[in-house]
């Protein structure tokens, strides 16, 4: 992790309320601290980290509570002064996503400024092969998700005179093939980024700014425990990914994302900026590049 004086401040975050969905990270031994290393930090828990900074008041939740509350735990560790609200909460189920947003608002005086969907996973399989069941719920999982959150958040923001942000998490694997078999995951993404381009545009007169982030190659707790799994499918996966042809020479981290999510949530910062796709990917996509470990 970079020096946090690095890291940039937006003045206009403090006080913002933001709602965001997939704060969790299990428990790494020796990590508990902003200065551990930057593959400790998932994107949700280092998103929380990085809007903590900037002063902006948390509302969180993970289907796994005891995670969502160890998030919270090492955001206090570093700002002891920060509001990190977290609920259990299933991001596929209509009542719990309403649940959860309703919770927000009689915590923070009605108000949900800023919404960050960073839940989502893969799953291997390809047309032929990937069950039925596997499909549909990569397809709850990563994109109706997205909508479920929208639905309840977006006629909250509408209303609001300061409107509101929201930052989808997509990933590089909507815009093109990554080297393994994970099309449920593929399709989702890609719809992500154009469910946030179209409602960016449905919104943009409503005060309400609606973006995405794809990630690249990201060196995550969740790929660094694939290293030492004895799935050879997750073997398999961890290769092609850290075999990489990333022009930068490398992957990105959790950090990356983090900062990249604080920038889209700043109306000062990112005011004009709405219906796009921001790619944090170290330039890979642009590359020509289509394989790994050459």
């Amino acid at each position: 992790m970079a020096d946090v004086a690095d890291y940039p401040v937006y003045p206009d975050l403090k006080g913002k309320v933001a709602l965001v969905l997939g704060i969790g990270q299990a428990r790494i031994p020796g990590s508990d601290n902003a200065a551990a290393t930057p593959t400790s930090w998932g994107n949700g828990a280092a998103i929380a980290w990085m809007l903590a900074r900037n002063g902006v008041l948390l509302f969180a939740c993970d289907i796994d509570l005891a995670a969502a509350q160890h998030t919270a735990e090492r955001v206090h560790a570093a700002y002891p002064d920060a509001v990190v609200d977290v609920q259990r909460a299933d991001v596929t189920r209509a009542a719990d996503i309403q649940a959860l947003v309703d919770a927000c608002l009689a915590r923070h005086g009605g108000r949900i400024d800023i919404l960050v969907n960073n839940v989502g996973a893969t799953a291997a399989g390809d047309p032929a092969t990937m069950a039925e069941h596997v499909w549909d719920a990569q397809i709850s999982l990563n994109l109706k998700s997205v909508y479920l959150s929208m639905h309840a958040v977006l006629p909250i923001m509408e209303k609001q005179a300061t409107g509101g942000a929201i930052i989808n998490n997509a990933s590089i694997a909507g815009v093109r093939f990554l080297g393994k078999p994970q099309v449920a995951y593929n399709a989702a993404k890609a719809a992500v980024i154009q469910l946030t381009k179209v409602t960016g545009c449905l919104y943009a007169a409503r005060g309400v700014r609606v973006n995405a982030l794809a990630p690249g190659l990201m060196f995550t707790p969740l790929v660094e425990r694939m290293a030492s799994s004895s799935d050879p499918d997750e073997q398999a996966t961890f290769n092609k990914i850290t075999q990489h042809n990333v022009p930068m020479g490398r992957m990105g981290t959790a950090w990356d994302v983090a900062t990249a999510a604080a920038f889209l949530a700043s109306n000062r910062a990112a005011g004009y900026i709405t219906s796009q796709t921001l790619v944090v990917d170290g330039g890979l996509t642009s590359s020509t590049g289509t394989g790994f470990g050459q």
